[in-house]
């Protein structure tokens, strides 16, 4: 399929089936991942699913041909790839050690409300009612799957885990409002192939210095069904949801695209029970059942609130000397959803 064929296929599909549809790969990815941490150290497990992805990526790239991007817009996108996923997966796993998985649930769903601000300060995106309505119901819903009411993890939270994991949650906030400036710039696959090449860059030179204890040693070591495993979890949280998120982001604000991430602990759950015998509390299904009409309400919202052109201020400047006469933006701004 080339650059062509594959624009058009992509656009073909509603944005809100592509949200969805990557939320269920970052669901299922996390459920798998969850089995593989049990053996696996953290960072060796990232870096054996960025390598899967970028491998796979550029193969992908390599046959399709398609057009890189500009030398003014390469750097900013490889900042991106070292921001997300290089930096952010580095602090949201040193957390992760340090706070329950409860609480670590409800810092991630902060991300909404970050997006929405941040965007709403950078792009100058709109802030409906609506649209504070649909994330407050998915924000409660993430909250009853969670379990906090029922005390969910008794594991101690160190401040410095919250804080880290804060951190990381701002900086995937950061990650969508300026992916979302940069997303009419260039084909979204090149995008996230020099992105994830940059994050796999980060994370091996944080094994090259035994971060945490972990090396280079530790990935020659692994079993060829466990390399197997990474390598398909990486696919799928990596290389296609991150292409999906992005391909959608091109036509739906970003605080609209990232509401959807509420649904992502909804299909990790429901997964979990099917794979690791898991099962929900009575709220915890009250809960799923709250996100999942969020997420109806947020399928409303994404095919009749189109995306906007950024304009104005210091966000407006910038983005037409980084975007000018693209023909991705362009063709972005040509799609109507109202």
């Amino acid at each position: 399929m080339n650059r062509h064929d594959r624009a058009a296929f992509a656009e073909s599909i509603p944005p809100a089936v592509l949200l969805i549809v990557a939320c269920a790969l970052w669901g299922a990815a996390t459920v798998v991942n969850k089995a593989l941490l049990a053996s696996l150290p953290p960072l060796t497990l990232l870096f054996l699913e960025l390598a899967s992805s970028v491998t796979a990526l550029w193969a992908i790239l390599s046959f399709s041909r398609v057009q890189l991007p500009p030398p003014l817009l390469l750097w900013p996108i490889v900042a991106l790839g070292v921001l997300n996923p290089g930096i952010v997966y580095a602090l949201a796993l040193m957390g992760l050690a340090r706070v329950s998985a409860s609480v670590t649930t409800l810092l991630w769903a902060a991300e909404p409300a970050m997006i929405l601000t941040l965007a709403a300060v950078m792009l100058r995106e709109p802030v409906s009612s609506r649209l504070l309505m649909v994330m407050a119901v998915g924000f409660v819903g993430v909250l009853l799957v969670a379990d906090l009411a029922g005390g969910g993890d008794s594991g101690q939270n160190s401040p410095s885990g919250v804080v880290l994991l804060l951190l990381a949650v701002l900086c995937c906030a950061f990650y969508t409002v300026l992916s979302r400036a940069l997303s009419g710039s260039a084909d979204p696959l090149a995008i996230v192939a020099i992105q994830q090449t940059a994050g796999l860059a980060w994370t091996a030179a944080l094994l090259a210095a035994r971060f945490d204890n972990t090396g280079m040693s530790d990935v020659i070591a692994i079993p060829t069904s466990q390399l197997a495993t990474a390598a398909l979890a990486g696919l799928m949280y990596y290389a296609i949801a991150y292409w999906l998120y992005l391909t959608a982001l091109r036509f739906v604000p970003a605080a609209v695209a990232g509401a959807y991430f509420n649904a992502i602990p909804v299909f990790g759950v429901g997964l979990a029970i099917v794979f690791l015998g898991e099962s929900l509390t009575t709220l915890q299904w009250a809960g799923a059942v709250a996100v999942m009409l969020s997420v109806a309400g947020l399928a409303n919202l994404t095919s009749n609130a189109g995306a906007k052109p950024i304009g104005g201020g210091m966000d407006g400047r910038w983005k037409a000397r980084l975007l000018a006469d693209s023909p991705f933006e362009q063709k972005a701004k040509r799609r109507d959803f109202e």
